[in-house]
Formats: C-alpha cells, sequence, structure tokens
C-alpha cells in the first residue's frame, strides 16, 4: 500500500518525509515495502487463488492543520497499497480515534479527510488504523497497520497569567535592580513547533520605577531612593507576547501590586521646639503628670523610640518612661512640687531611636530633642504645724486651766491665712484638755490624777478661716508629772508570832511599805507609833536597803527586832 504526499495540506518541510516509513511509538525508519505477487499455474490453465503475495504499506504520519475553517474538508492524506490496480477492487477501511466522525476515508481512493475544525491544544494526535480489503471477497489484502495524525499547530491561543493579578513587597530605599517578583507566563500553543509559545515580557504600566527582564519575566527595581513615606503602593502592568514579540504575536497582560516596605530612614521629631505643662504644686510622687511625642513617619519597630531627661536639674525632679504602644514619653514626679520655693522647672527631654539602620547613618542621629517648661501652679494647701509630732507635760493635780503647751501652724500659701486650732474629741471618752481657738494654747479642763492616768494622747487639728475645708492634724502626747499626793502604807497586817526562845537582836520581822507616787517621793523613814506605849522588847531598824517594789519602783525596809 502507498501514500503520496498531499502538497495540499502539507508544509515543504513535510513533503520529503511523505515516503519515510515510521512506526508509531519508535524513531526507528524503515524502507517501503512493495507487495510482489506470487502466482502458480494448475494444470487446467487457471490461477491458484492461494498466493501469498508480500504486502508492504508506503506511509508516513500524517498531519493536519488546527482550526482549519476553509468551506471544504481538509485533506488529511492517501492511502495506498500495492495490490491496487485501479479497478475498484480494493476498499480502504479506517478505523480508531475519530474515524467516521472526524476522519472520513474514501474507500475505493482511500483519500483521508478530516470534517471538524481540530484543536491541538484540546488533542494533539490521533491514533488510527489502515487496512485493505478485497471488496469482492472481504479478505484482507494487508495487514492491519497502526498509523497517527498530528495535529499541527497555529497560533490561536494567546499568553496568560493564571494566577493574576499578583502582590510583591519590595524594602524602600532598594538598589536598582532589586529583584521585587517574577511572572510566569503560559501558552497553550506547541512550544517545538515555530514561535507561537515564544514569549517576551514587558511594561505597559509601571515605569520609570520597574523594568521586567523581557526572557525571564523578573521584575526589578528601575529607580533608586523610592521613598514609602512619599509613596508606597504602586501598579505594574506587564505584558507577554508570543511570537518572539513580533507583529502579530498574541499578548496578554496582568497587574502586579507592589507594595513598599518600611525601613527605618526617617528619625524621630517632636512637633515643637518648646512645649509648656502645668502641674500643681499638689501632685502626687510617682504619679504621671504628663505626655510628650515625637513623631516618626516610619512603621513599627523602625518607628520605636526611647524618651530620656538629659538635664541633671530635670532628672532630680522628674522622670521618663516610653510608653511603647503609644510611643509616647510619660514624665512622672520624683520629689514633692513646692509652688512658693520654686514656680517653674525646666526638662530637656530627649527621643532616640531603639532600632538604628546602619545604611542610612549618613542621614544624620536618629534622635530629636526639645524644651518643656513645667509651670507649677500654686495650690490652696492645708495649713503645717512647726513639727510633726508633740511631746508636753503637766503636774498632776494643777488647777483647771493650768497652761500644758502651745502648738504652731501657718499657712504655706502665699496668702498667709489665719488658723484655727480645735482638739479632736472622737477618740476621747472624757475631755481633760481644750485649745485657744487662735494661739493653739492647750489647757487643762479639769484635776489631773497621774496614778489614774499617766499618759494622755490627743490629736490637733489646724484649719484655715479663708478655707475651712483645708484641715492637718498633728498627735500630742502629754505625760502628767507626779507630786507627792499619797502617803505610804504597809501592805501585811498579819500579826507577828515571835518564839519564846528568841535571842536579843534577833530580826523577827521585815517591814516594806508601798506609795503610790513616784520613787522619787518615796523616800521613807521609820518610827515606832508616839501615840503608843514603848515596848522595851522590841526594836525598830531602818537598814536603809532598797528592794525592788511590786509597785515599780524601789523602797527601803526595815527591821523588827
Amino acid at each position: 500500500m502507498r501514500i503520496p504526499a498531499t502538497t495540499a495540506c502539507l508544509c515543504p518541510l513535510l513533503i520529503c518525509l511523505c515516503f519515510i516509513q515510521k512506526s508509531y511509538g519508535t524513531s526507528q525508519l524503515r524502507p517501503s515495502v512493495r507487495a510482489q505477487s506470487n502466482q502458480t499455474k494448475h494444470p487446467d490453465g487457471e490461477r491458484d487463488v492461494h498466493h501469498r503475495p508480500k504486502r508492504g504499506w508506503i506511509w508516513n504520519q500524517f498531519f493536519v492543520l488546527e482550526e482549519h475553517i476553509g468551506p471544504e474538508a481538509q485533506h488529511v492524506g492517501k492511502l495506498h497499497s500495492n495490490s491496487d490496480k485501479g479497478d475498484g477492487s480494493v476498499r480502504y477501511l479506517l478505523t480508531g480515534e475519530g474515524a467516521g466522525t472526524i476522519f472520513v476515508i474514501n474507500e475505493v481512493t482511500g483519500d483521508i479527510h478530516a470534517s471538524k475544525s481540530l484543536d491541538r491544544e484540546k488533542k494533539g494526535h490521533y491514533v488510527l488504523h489502515a487496512q485493505a480489503i478485497d471488496r469482492y471477497t472481504n479478505r484482507s489484502l494487508e495487514p492491519e497497520s497502526e498509523f497517527i495524525i498530528k495535529v499541527q499547530d497555529v497560533n490561536d491561543n494567546a499568553p496568560k497569567f493564571p494566577d493574576g493579578p499578583f502582590a510583591a513587597a519590595v524594602p524602600e530605599m532598594a538598589d536598582v535592580g532589586t529583584s521585587v517578583f517574577q511572572l510566569t507566563a503560559t501558552d497553550a500553543d506547541d512550544p517545538t513547533y515555530g514561535n507561537s509559545a515564544k514569549i517576551v515580557y514587558s511594561i505597559l504600566q509601571g515605569q520609570p520605577y520597574f523594568s521586567v527582564d523581557p526572557k525571564t519575566g523578573v521584575i526589578r527595581t528601575a529607580l533608586s531612593n523610592m521613598d514609602r513615606e512619599a509613596r508606597e503602593r504602586y501598579s505594574v502592568v506587564v505584558q507577554a507576547k508570543d511570537m518572539a514579540g513580533s507583529v502579530g504575536g498574541l499578548s496578554g497582560s496582568t497587574t502586579i501590586n507592589v507594595t513598599l516596605t518600611d525601613v527605618n530612614d526617617n528619625p524621630p521629631k517632636f512637633p515643637q521646639k518648646n512645649y509648656q505643662l502645668y502641674v500643681p504644686e499638689s501632685a502626687q510622687i510617682g504619679k504621671a503628670v504628663g505626655k510628650i511625642k515625637a513623631n516618626d513617619e516610619d512603621l513599627g519597630v523602625n518607628a520605636e523610640m526611647r524618651y530620656s531627661i538629659t538635664n541633671a536639674e530635670g532628672k532630680a525632679m522628674f522622670s521618663i518612661t516610653t510608653d511603647t504602644d503609644q510611643k509616647e514619653g510619660i514624665i512622672s514626679l520624683r520629689l514633692p512640687l513646692n509652688y512658693e520655693k520654686r514656680k517653674v522647672h525646666t526638662l530637656h527631654i530627649e527621643g532616640v531611636n531603639t532600632h538604628r539602620d546602619p545604611r542610612f547613618s549618613h542621614l544624620g542621629a536618629f534622635k530629636d530633642t526639645t524644651t518643656l517648661r513645667i509651670i507649677i501652679g500654686d495650690v490652696d494647701e492645708p495649713p503645717v504645724f512647726s513639727i510633726d509630732y508633740y511631746i508636753m507635760d503637766v503636774y498632776e493635780n494643777s488647777p483647771v486651766g493650768t497652761e500644758v503647751g502651745t502648738v504652731t501652724a501657718q499657712d504655706p500659701d502665699s496668702t498667709k491665712s489665719p488658723v484655727r486650732y480645735f482638739i479632736d474629741h472622737s477618740e476621747e471618752e472624757q475631755v481633760y484638755f481644750t485649745i485657744g481657738l487662735n494661739n493653739g494654747v492647750i489647757k487643762t479642763t479639769r484635776s489631773l490624777d497621774r496614778e489614774d492616768v499617766a499618759w494622755h494622747n490627743i490629736t490637733v487639728m489646724a484649719s484655715e478661716v479663708d478655707n475651712p475645708s483645708l484641715v492637718s492634724h498633728v498627735p500630742i502626747t502629754i505625760q502628767v508629772l507626779d507630786v507627792n499626793d499619797n502617803a505610804p502604807y504597809i501592805a501585811r497586817d498579819d500579826e507577828i508570832i515571835v518564839c519564846e526562845t528568841s535571842r536579843a537582836g534577833q530580826v523577827i520581822q521585815t517591814v516594806r511599805p508601798s506609795d503610790k507616787d513616784n520613787f522619787a517621793n518615796g523616800r521613807f523613814s521609820f518610827a515606832l507609833p508616839i501615840d503608843l506605849p514603848v515596848n522595851p522588847n522590841f526594836t525598830l531598824k531602818d537598814n536603809e536597803a532598797f528592794i525592788p517594789s511590786p509597785t515599780g519602783p524601789v523602797f527601803p525596809q526595815a527591821l523588827v527586832q
């Protein structure tokens, strides 16, 4: 069987391949084999119908153009058997993929046509089987042979970016040529045939900031010193064109949204060089009294900063801490304020980036300074006592109205309002003292007994005449001093038993007196009562010995002999 070349459907390059025999699935080439007839004559002169001719196909891999839209079916090729003498006795059959539906064969001539337009991107080749049989006997004239019809590509598919649009990021201030993103377009056409799938990339939008490599699709920065703080986002449109970018090539495009990421290329900056803050003198130590903030155009860690007070005078009175969330400096009080002593404090404050980038050290020190004047506000304060604690004393049995002592307090404010004094009697069950309303003199309101209460604790309050709600307090301890107002007494009234065998001068009893007064008023002398008759059998002797007393002080003792 022979398959002649069909110049109507094959390019000149393929015509020279029409006479090369090739088995599908192997690269081995075979020479064509023509059928030869081995005929044996019978005695009666008839031909032996049982002959074994050698059969062979002259065939090739057929090609058919995709997307054929002509008015007639596209001619694919022609099958021809060596047994075909042109008398119509040979019938050509075609089976396999698309046989009878896509590919139609003329059973007499062996011509194959494609009845439908084909799409190589859906199916690139078809495997078919050809057979030649005797039309009258249906006997196979050739062994069935397999061949393929390959769909030849035309440039009917534009490049695509199936995953677009894209997002990319690159640090601001990046060097020219820094890689940003790599694009890869796909083309469904045959990459092995012509330039239908040979893609060239170009930028449609995004210049002069970015460039694209025409072969690799790598997008790079094309402009130096791109500043995120000036512009953060760029929209880059890239085109992919096949046919190596030549005229008539198909193209597709996509968008890459490029974001400049932040680097620390901006120092902190105080909006003002001088600030003023009002703080009342009543501000509490350790509490925040104000805030200050420097701006940084960078983001995240690149904008983090630390605040400090640089002058010694300011550091002594105030402290500053950094609120990392709000990027503020929190100013707190170290020592109490006093408007009457100092009305203004000056602080020199510095803000410094904590994460500096050495690449931008040429831009200068990443810090800024400002001056803060703190104006101390006068607050109406309560009176202040001359000392924090008073200790006074008064003798017991002193007459009512005896002066015990004096407390003094004054208004610390510049107004110097007069002061009034009061005793807080809420803690006392009985009132023993009073105080002069205007002079602070404390006096007794009753006679005091040291042996009853030796110490009194009172609280004196002072308030301003102009603002009675402002009250201060001071504790006072009053000691009651002893006077000799108690007679001594002998605690034991037991009878003394004397043995008749006692010797002269033998001690038969020791007398120990007691006295409620202080030991300074407890020195005793001993004598027998003069109103009783003298008994010559006994004597009383003062041995001038001191012994501890159960009541506290020590007392002398006397011996009865």
